[in-house]
């Protein structure tokens, strides 16, 4: 399937000529319409809820775009939370799922009313001495051993960081209930870019039953099940889109086949999908600085792996279109790099492209989410601006790009050019 970008090279060279690239641009109706579909998908469930994962796009005008359209924010850590509360989005559509917590955040996170989504068992004490127990509280879950979906191993939680056995959970849902919980949560990632319809549907069985077992065990009302994120997206044109409908569907299917026969047709669905929302509505826009010709052809940008980390870190795909050639022969083949004096600042390896000429304006797919949002400073690089493509073809700068005095701003420089009385 042929990926197109949502913006033309007329609206990109525009855009340009205001805000110099690389710029992340994002889409704003896409957005949107992800947002609707999504809700869409999930109707059936009365208390669905999008917790979006601030981490993925954190930039203010992104969230309360999403925000007006019924989400809410999935925040990790105390400067996650300030961005949110600076939305105006507080209290119950907040979600705090953190790890390793200082002290400073769960304060926080309390004291805005969020919903906090406890990692381990030892944050009982750590909750009730620094901060106080909520009325709802919600545990991580973490199943061990592999997550497979059919006879295709999707991920092996025994190895993750997070989350709780499930025994350990019961013993909190004990713990808890005695310090006055009334209301739980249960939440777990058990893979991640599921770009198949078939993810979250085994992945809400799993977390269904085990609502059911531990009910059962302590006699504790589950609230609701947060699926989190791992719906993924077709980052390659060959792979199939995701169908949220189709999800929403299953997951209906095994709501009614678990739940409501065993009571518990009152429980919530939340979700926390970034990538499903942002990733495909985010454009990495760049200018071909120069080529290189010796054993094979480079083509040089203006970005970097200081603004899209994902194929240095993770050799992740992103598909490339050279914006006014969108209909022209792949007849040529390039390595895409960018300027770090790393080896691996490489967007593309071996990828064929049309012929690309200096000047010309480069789009990199599907950068909408953990794009801008992982870029760093390394090599003195600075990072790109954030552009908004309005949903009546306007443009909005919502980050304008780092200056060399940012860079420099937490330096301290008075014993070398200064102090003198």
């Amino acid at each position: 399937m042929k990926k197109t970008p949502f913006v033309t090279l007329e609206k990109a060279l525009e855009i340009a000529a205001n805000v110099p690239t690389p710029f992340h641009l994002y889409d704003e109706a896409g957005i949107r319409r992800n947002a609707r579909a999504l809700r869409e998908a999930f109707s059936w469930n009365p208390g669905f809820k999008e917790y979006f994962a601030v981490k993925a796009t954190p930039n203010p005008y992104i969230l309360s775009i999403l925000h007006e359209e019924g989400c809410g924010c999935d925040c990790a850590t105390y400067t996650e939370l300030l961005l949110a509360e600076a939305c105006g989005i507080t209290g119950k559509e907040v979600m705090f799922s953190s790890n390793v917590t200082p002290v400073r955040d769960m304060k926080k996170a309390f004291d805005m009313g969020a919903y906090i989504n406890l990692d381990d068992a030892s944050y009982v004490d750590f909750l009730e001495t620094n901060c106080g127990i909520p009325e709802t509280v919600c545990c991580r879950y973490n199943p061990g051993g592999s997550f497979s979906c059919g006879n295709t191993i999707m991920d092996m939680p025994r190895d993750a960081k997070y989350g709780m056995t499930e025994d350990q959970m019961a013993g909190v849902f004990r713990r808890l209930m005695l310090r006055g919980v009334k209301h739980f949560g249960i939440h777990a990632l058990l893979a991640s870019n599921a770009v198949g319809n078939e993810y979250y549907p085994e992945l809400a069985a799993n977390l269904f039953r085990l609502a059911v077992r531990l009910h059962n065990a302590t006699g504790a009302h589950i609230a609701f099940v947060n699926l989190s994120g791992g719906i993924g997206v077709d980052y390659r044109p060959e792979q199939p889109q995701c169908d949220i409908f189709a999800v929403g569907e299953g997951v209906r299917r095994q709501y009614e086949q678990i739940l409501t026969p065993a009571g518990m047709g009152d429980v919530a669905i939340f979700a926390e999908l970034g990538r499903f929302l942002l990733a495909p509505c985010g454009h990495l826009i760049s200018t071909v600085l120069h080529q290189k010709h010796i054993y094979k052809t480079y083509v040089g940008l203006d970005a970097c792996a200081a603004d899209l980390m994902r194929p240095a870190m993770y050799g992740a795909y992103h598909h490339i279109t050279v914006l006014g050639k969108e209909d022209a022969i792949l007849d040529h083949v390039y390595d895409v790099t960018g300027g770090l004096c790393e080896n691996n600042d490489k967007f593309a390896i071996d990828r064929s492209l049309p012929g690309i000429d200096i000047g010309d304006l480069v789009c990199i797919h599907d950068t909408g989410a953990h794009g801008y949002s992982m870029g760093y400073n390394y090599n003195g690089k600075l990072r790109s601006a954030e552009v908004l493509l309005c949903e009546d073809g306007s443009f909005r700068l919502i980050r304008r790009a780092e200056t060399p005095q940012d860079y420099f701003a937490t330096l301290d420089f008075t014993p070398f050019f200064g102090g003198a009385e």
